[in-house]
């Protein structure tokens, strides 16, 4: 089932001519309107009028993160903030937010893409999707809840947590949609078996499940338990958030709504753009956004796009699964997490060496942090009540600049492995 079948399944050469229509006049937009592109399109002699076609985008300079901070909060939006009608902002690495404004029409292309994502599902007007993912700055719970609601889905919006509640409410409303992180469904699978009811007595049908890496096994663990199709959505908060790209129920590649959202793969290292099906950075254009569009936004992820039509027709390009990052960033529990931000705060405090390690387990199908913590010469000869409180403020600011809860270990002095070229600062332990 299509949702928009005319853009779902156009062909190729329609979609390149709608692609570099909008693409030129993103450029024009953002050069006239944004004083940070027309900058640096200038440093590389460019004007708007030199993008005429797609090929031309490789001339354009590539967007990072650290250039929405750099401008934080306001200083990306192509519009007047009385035009920005809901602001959604991801944790930063010290403490200053990622923001991204939204325009009206902004909002209608969310929910669209949104709507696209649901159908790809199966998902119907007929449908009952309860929305399990966190409500608020996070872009998660409110991009799904409108996108459902303009499916015409008859939608609970009951956020993230109380597993008990969740299946009260998915059982007794007949919920045929779930929403949420795939490791939050494992745990809904495991305590329905605790409670002691059956598959049977409840009407799932499908999930659609993102925010934190997961794999192809973990993808048949849930099937299995939960008795459905379980499907991969991608997004990000300075794109637009969850509805960039969605598996179809082929399960083979992501689709992505490439009329609102332009793709590249690149080499991470050289920046050079990679053929279809070569593994490398993706990189996003938004080619539709009023409020504040990004031109050449560097992900970080890692992947490859296919654009051979799927067998449920579509024809829209498909990226791979996320296979990893170009740079250091962890995703736990559906919450970006930098190395640096731990050693942000760990500088702060003090009686703290520089030298510490992030390990990342998974317990229960839910991710577990713990930072091991070097403690200086000095602290090491204190009293056990000294290093307990440090212990205890240390877990406290963690929480506070994460937004997620840590566990915290000090370790003794030159305990933590050396190296002479970078430092292994993380040690991944989920089978991803």
């Amino acid at each position: 089932m299509y949702w928009n079948k005319p853009i779902e399944t156009m062909e190729r050469n329609h979609m390149i001519e709608l692609q570099t229509s909008r693409l030129k006049a993103t450029v024009e937009r953002v050069y006239r309107q944004v004083p940070f592109y027309r900058s640096k399109m200038q440093a590389e002699g460019l004007l708007p009028a030199d993008i005429t076609t797609l090929e031309d985008i490789k001339k354009l300079p590539f967007v990072i993160k650290q250039d929405m901070r750099d401008n934080y909060p306001y200083g990306l939006f192509a519009v007047p903030l009385t035009e920005i009608v809901r602001i959604h902002a991801s944790s930063g690495t010290t403490g200053k937010p990622t923001v991204v404004g939204y325009t009206k029409r902004d909002l209608d292309i969310w929910a669209e893409v949104m709507a696209r994502a649901f159908s790809y599902s199966g998902a119907s007007k007929t449908s009952c999707i309860q929305i399990a993912y966190g409500y608020g700055l996070f872009t998660g719970g409110l991009g799904a809840h409108y996108g459902a609601e303009l499916l015409g889905a008859s939608v609970i919006p009951i956020s993230t947590g109380n597993t008990a509640r969740q299946i009260m409410l998915m059982k007794d409303f007949g919920t045929t949609v779930l929403a949420c992180t795939p490791s939050y469904a494992l745990v809904i699978a495991e305590t329905i078996r605790e409670m002691g009811l059956e598959l049977s007595e409840f009407s799932l049908k499908a999930g659609i499940f993102g925010a934190e890496p997961w794999s192809e096994n973990m993808r048949r663990e849930i099937e299995k338990r939960l008795g459905i199709k379980a499907l991969d959505i991608y997004g990000l908060s300075e794109i637009i958030g969850p509805g960039v790209a969605c598996d179809c129920l082929c399960q083979n590649g992501l689709h992505i709504s490439e009329d609102h959202f332009y793709p590249e793969i690149i080499n991470p290292l050289t920046g050079e753009v990679l053929p279809d099906g070569e593994k490398g950075e993706l990189v996003i254009t938004t080619i539709t956004k009023e409020g504040m569009p990004l031109v050449r936004y560097r992900t970080r992820d890692l992947t490859f796009l296919d654009r051979s039509v799927c067998d449920c027709g579509r024809t829209l390009v498909r990226m791979g699964r996320i296979m990893g990052r170009s740079d250091d960033m962890l995703i736990i529990r559906g919450v970006n997490v930098f190395p640096s931000q731990v050693e942000s705060v760990l500088l702060s405090i003090g009686n703290t060496s520089p030298h510490y390690q992030l390990i990342v387990d998974r317990e229960d199908n839910l991710d577990i942090l713990t930072v091991l913590v070097e403690i200086n010469e000095e602290m090491f000869t204190d009293e056990v009540k000294g290093m307990e409180e440090l212990e205890r403020k240390i877990k406290a600011a963690l929480s506070s600049v994460l937004q997620i809860s840590a566990k915290v270990r000090l370790v003794n002095p030159k305990s933590l492995e050396r190296s002479e070229g970078k430092s292994k600062r993380v040690i991944d332990n989920r089978k991803l």
